[in-house]
């Protein structure tokens, strides 16, 4: 019987000391784990997988904004480019604050039918793009654009930063030079202020349409041009 009283606190003993350092280990690794919680910067990502995250790049997209007459043809050209993610139709350049397509149709808003184009500069540069907008219509027609006639058809280009300025009348400067067209260049470089997108019914116009009679008579027409001269620059089929 005394063997037994001696043996039984040794038992408490290594019971206790058994779940000392389970309950250490327990610690340890929730301490560890903390380290990849929700908020942390590494959360979720497995360390096989932290290159993989690394080399996830956010491009970096630019907007450019013209105006060439019916924003229905402008939209459909710029659409078919390698390089912009998308195109808007809206109006720009007036004093009214978010106008209908009728009262800037009246004129009296002072607005453009322009296009919004939203690019990707590693894939299609500003230089690149005024090439298809001046080369994709007349600028030398104020206000006018074949059978469209109104302030609201000019020529315009909206740009945003200094840059897209310099470049806008540099490009314009040296097609003056090069007298390619008979009549001066009337296109207006301004800055951007504020696009309203136009109505629902006007966006991709020229893809849900593309048998209506203004399409296939005037759009067609510049679409197949374009494909004929920037083949080089279209969207991969």
């Amino acid at each position: 019987m005394s063997g037994a009283r001696i043996l039984d606190p040794m038992k408490k003993s290594m019971i206790v000391l058994a779940v000392f350092i389970l309950a250490a280990a327990c610690i340890s690794q929730s301490v560890s784990s903390a380290g990849h919680s929700e908020g942390s910067p590494h959360a979720g990502i497995e360390p096989g997988n932290k290159g993989m995250a690394a080399s996830r790049e956010k491009v970096a997209f630019r907007l450019a904004t013209f105006g060439a007459g019916c924003f229905w043809c402008v939209e459909a050209i710029f659409e078919e480019l390698d390089g912009v993610e998308k195109v808007v139709s809206g109006y720009s350049g007036g004093h009214a604050s978010n106008p209908s397509y009728e009262e800037v149709c009246s004129g009296r808003t002072g607005h453009a039918e322009v296009v919004q184009i939203t690019y990707d500069p590693k894939r299609i540069s500003y230089d690149e793009l005024l090439e298809i907008y001046w080369r994709t219509h007349d600028p030398t027609t104020r206000n006018r654009q074949g059978n469209d006639v109104g302030t609201q058809y000019r020529s315009v280009v909206l740009y945003h930063d200094e840059e897209q300025k310099k470049l806008a009348e540099g490009y314009k400067a040296r097609l003056e030079a090069e007298h390619i067209w008979d009549r001066p260049i009337v296109t207006e470089i301004v800055r951007f202020e504020r696009f309203w997108p136009a109505e629902a019914y006007h966006q991709d116009y020229y893809r849900q349409n593309p048998g209506e009679g203004y399409c296939s008579l005037v759009i067609t027409p510049k679409i197949e041009k374009l494909r004929k001269i920037f083949k080089d620059k279209l969207k991969p089929k």
